[in-house]
């Protein structure tokens, strides 16, 4: 599962754009908030099955699930920690170690290659990873990157254990994205209830749009409507395609 949310107007009001997906489902949520009882309000109280790939924000991080941190984010803080500290050679001497492990670490999730090789590869850039973020440092810059790693050693390494899940969190960030382009031309929903209306309409044309694979989701779109037309009282969850295999 992926979760990640951007900046969203509502009435004029900051607020966010929330996005909770997997390969056959997007949740869309814009509120006014950026606190944990968003993610609380989808994932419940129970324990769940699964990981959720989030970038660190804190608000996940008591989420009733297995966390794993999205190494893209922690990629780009490595390389704007080289940029702005270029003439360190401690500074280019770390970033020239731990970026081409992060990025081999994103990568090895779209490798084609048996299981035993995978697992192999994912536990030695773990323990390439660790030994360098245990390293002793002088620099600021280097050791706030370290802490980073040493302090949330559980929530970095869930894709070493399961190769289904990918080091990265691009699916969320994609969903997200045609909001973003929304957001830049109409600045956010007019209303609450105008927020409420597109939570609903993102959700579910995404989700069919997943599921529909290269079916056209404007022509299933346009069915369902008939049917409700028809009849009203039709359950409108019952209408959603089918998860495919």
């Amino acid at each position: 599962m992926h979760a990640d949310e951007t900046s969203w107007r509502t009435d004029g009001q900051s607020g966010y754009a929330w996005v909770f997906c997997t390969e056959t489902i997007s949740i869309f949520q814009f509120k006014t908030t950026r606190s944990a009882t968003v993610p609380k309000a989808v994932f419940g109280e129970e324990r769940l099955e699964g990981v959720l790939i989030v970038d660190r924000y804190a608000g996940y991080n008591k989420m009733p699930i297995r966390i794993q941190y999205c190494y893209s984010h922690l990629l780009r803080a490595i390389q704007d920690l080289g940029k702005e500290f270029s003439n360190n050679r401690e500074v280019l001497a770390f970033v020239e170690t731990l970026a081409p492990l992060i990025a081999d670490a994103i990568r090895l999730h779209r490798e084609k290659i048996p299981d035993q090789e995978y697992y192999s590869i994912a536990e030695e850039l773990k323990k390439r990873i660790i030994d360098t973020v245990k390293r002793d440092a002088q620099h600021f810059g280097i050791q706030k990157i370290q802490d980073i790693f040493r302090k949330n050693e559980d929530r970095l390494y869930q894709w070493v254990k399961d190769r289904r899940v990918p080091a990265e969190n691009n699916m969320a960030e994609r969903d997200l994205r045609p909001s973003v382009i929304a957001r830049n031309v109409s600045f956010g929903s007019q209303s609450t209830a105008g927020a409420e209306t597109r939570s609903i309409l993102m959700s579910i044309l995404n989700t069919a749009r997943k599921r529909l694979y290269d079916s056209s989701v404007e022509t299933w779109f346009k069915d369902c409507l008939d049917k409700i037309s028809r009849n009203p009282s039709v359950d409108c969850f019952s209408l959603l395609p089918k998860r495919l295999s």
